[in-house]
């Protein structure tokens, strides 16, 4: 299995919705994290093909995907999976979501710290469309109604630190915007 996605499975203790802050967990000294897109699923579907894939969302948000690098890097050293470093309580803030536009290629986000812009993407700039993550992701588990899929990001993930302000823009709205505690 070359060049295919890579997907982690997140329980549901991960989601922080509301711009609840986020808590700096005691077991890890560096706390990273990325922006991405979340599909938010609408449709029951399993072997979706991808021509078929747009059917099966209509709504995005934005979603922030916080990894606690240390331990990442130990579990890669020894040849585990790493989903520890990224399944952890408050792990994935999740903002409400909107109607997608007409077209999901050419969709601008951003992510600011303490008012500095740290990263800045454009869906059509991913590595793999939201149609192909959802016809790859379907050949292994069923979608349900109400399933996210953060996207990934190809930009490297940025530390922070308590008292930082993060806030996710999708096309010049704000839909995040929350602290670390």
């Amino acid at each position: 299995m070359t060049d295919c996605p890579i997907f982690f499975f997140k329980p549901d203790t991960c989601l922080l919705r509301n711009n609840q802050p986020f808590f700096y967990p005691s077991f890890s000294t560096d706390i990273h994290c990325e922006l991405e897109v979340v599909i938010k699923i609408c449709r029951l579907g399993r072997n979706i093909a991808e021509r078929f894939a747009h059917r099966y969302y209509n709504e995005i948000g934005l979603g922030i995907n916080f990894s606690a690098q240390d331990i990442q890097q130990q579990c890669k050293q020894k040849g585990l999976p790493w989903e520890i470093s990224e399944a952890f309580d408050g792990a994935a803030p999740i903002s409400q979501f909107v109607k997608i536009p007409n077209n999901p290629n050419g969709i601008n986000f951003w992510l600011e710290q303490n008012g500095e812009i740290i990263q800045k993407g454009n869906t059509n700039e991913m590595v793999y469309s939201f149609d192909k993550l959802i016809a790859y992701l379907s050949k292994y588990t069923t979608l349900k109604i109400g399933d996210l899929i953060y996207t990934g990001t190809p930009v490297a993930t940025k530390p922070v630190a308590i008292g930082d302000r993060l806030k996710g823009y999708l096309n010049n709205e704000l839909l995040l915007d929350f602290f670390v505690r």
